[in-house]
């Protein structure tokens, strides 16, 4: 069975706002597993979030979130 997370609790799991989602979304080049609507909620598959994560730890190329303004 598979488990989805709400946005909150993936922006909770990555520390960061609930805006840096949808800017994670907009950058194709992330990579960053795209969420699913229920009932106008986003929710994101756990087993995905697991694999970006270990693709970042691993050292796959992976573009970097970006942290503020340029």
């Amino acid at each position: 069975m598979r488990q989805y997370l709400p946005d909150p609790l993936v922006a909770q799991r990555y520390k960061v706002h609930a805006t840096t989602l949808f800017r994670w979304d907009q950058n194709a080049q992330l990579g960053f597993p795209k969420p699913i609507r229920i009932n106008g909620r986003k929710y994101r598959e756990v087993a995905s979030l697991d694999a970006w994560d270990q693709q970042r730890a691993g050292g796959q190329p992976a573009a970097t979130p970006a942290r503020g303004r340029r």
